[in-house]
């Protein structure tokens, strides 16, 4: 299902209040992103203990229940984790994972809140969840029959949500700080590989990680658990950063040459993470015009070819990351910069083609 107008994670508790309250609601978004914490915390904020239930490890009969002959009848009782006496909320993870026929065993208990003669107590509440199609994860087509049973809410991520929530949350230093400055490494796309990827999930795992293991956690291990956990160029900026963090390394520094580019071997991860600040700071900093620059501005622009001179001379490939593209191939740093770039430094753009 495609998403026409998407919400921040902010806004999820406001919108289930309202409609979950009397209404079946569907949770949509990407792996990773916090749907099934959002679930049980709203869950929690409402006093409800909240009973997950997950659409992949379900068969039709857990939920219908198994019959048994009373008064030479046969009646179905419902699973104990559904039939239950007081309020609760019936939380559906991963719901349009489950086999058609799990799907259709949910009609009757997401629109009339009852399986059998079983009804849901007055006051419970129903909550579905599931990834995209599009996410590269476990999903199934919902019938119209379904999906016309439940209201829809597509979530998005949001650094800004996220990096609130772990201020408060024993988020370790280095991933809270990593991510204020460069919070668009949060999430990332699920690749068509089986490789991980960044979501705040991942970040989570690394953070715990990095509580495990300390401060004394040696640079190969960390290398070992950001690229079991992140996207790969996210594994490779963060190694870089904490190494700035250890070092005398900095771009503030470079950039006011009380530093040079890192140019040892085993220093490439941290010259990575470098340039990407140094093209943040650039989008930042540089004039939309040359016209209209400052003495600051242009003296910004003088300092920065300079620098990526230099950046050149340790490695090509790297500083022609600075001035490169974004993903739709439409230039990120001023176009007059760019021209004077290519006049003076030919080999870069030589080398992005």
């Amino acid at each position: 299902m495609q998403a026409a107008v998407t919400v921040t994670p902010a806004r999820v508790p406001e919108l289930l209040l309202g409609l979950a309250t009397v209404r079946p609601v569907f949770l949509w978004g990407a792996p990773g992103i916090g749907k099934s914490s959002l679930v049980r915390e709203f869950a929690e904020s409402l006093g409800l203990e909240c009973v997950s239930l997950l659409g992949t490890q379900l068969a039709p009969e857990d939920l219908i229940g198994v019959p048994q002959i009373r008064d030479g009848r046969s009646v179905f009782c419902p699973p104990e984790a559904i039939a239950r006496d007081e309020p609760y909320c019936l939380f559906l993870d991963e719901l349009n994972a489950a086999t058609p026929d799990v799907q259709k065993a949910f009609y009757s208990l997401i629109l009339d809140r009852r399986i059998g003669n079983y009804e849901l107590p007055k006051g419970s509440i129903v909550i579905g969840a599931g990834n995209r199609s599009t996410d590269n994860a476990l999903a199934r087509p919902i019938a119209s029959a379904l999906v016309n049973r439940l209201t829809h809410v597509h979530l998005e991520v949001s650094a800004k949500d996220w990096l609130g929530w772990a201020a408060t949350n024993d988020i370790h230093p280095w991933v809270l700080d990593h991510l204020t400055d460069r919070p668009d490494h949060l999430w990332s796309k699920p690749p068509k590989t089986e490789e991980p990827f960044s979501t705040p999930r991942s970040w989570h795992m690394l953070s715990d990680a990095l509580c495990s293991f300390g401060p004394t956690l040696d640079e190969e291990t960390l290398k070992v658990i950001a690229h079991g956990t992140l996207t790969p160029a996210h594994a490779v900026a963060f190694c870089g950063y904490v190494k700035i963090v250890r070092s005398r390394f900095g771009i503030e520094a470079i950039l006011k040459g009380e530093a040079r580019w890192p140019n040892r071997v085993e220093d490439r991860d941290l010259l990575y993470y470098l340039a990407e600040s140094f093209r943040g700071r650039l989008v930042k900093e540089l004039p939309t015009s040359k016209e209209h620059a400052s003495a600051n501005g242009r003296q910004t622009a003088y300092r920065a070819k300079s620098l990526l001179v230099q950046l050149a001379e340790i490695s090509v490939e790297v500083a022609q990351s600075v001035i490169a593209s974004d993903e739709d191939g439409n230039p990120v740093l001023p176009a007059w910069f760019l021209v004077e770039a290519a006049r003076d430094m030919p080999r870069l753009v030589e080398a992005r083609r």
